[in-house]
């Protein structure tokens, strides 16, 4: 196998532009996406704080759509022979 020299890449005025541009584009993104969290963050707080109380796992259920069916008769059969 032939070994070749490297290449030699070189950074040019507008290269440091466009990429400054990007950035902040980007930087742009994601502040109004961190706002629109946290409008929509405190929304839901007030909403969660004045209608009903959900608990930790009921809010996940519901969030990835998850909605557990108790089994009919589960704790009679390991509990129901035991007397104290």
């Amino acid at each position: 196998m032939l070994r070749r020299k490297p290449t030699r890449l070189e950074l040019k005025l507008d290269d440091i532009e466009e990429f400054e541009g990007v950035r902040k584009d980007l930087e742009s993104r994601k502040k109004q996406r961190e706002e629109a969290e946290v409008a929509t963050g405190e929304e839901a707080a007030g909403i969660a704080l004045g209608s009903e109380h959900k608990s930790r796992e009921q809010i996940i259920n519901d969030r990835i759509g998850y909605k557990p069916q108790p089994k009919a008769g589960v704790r009679a059969a390991h509990f129901g022979t035991f007397e104290f």
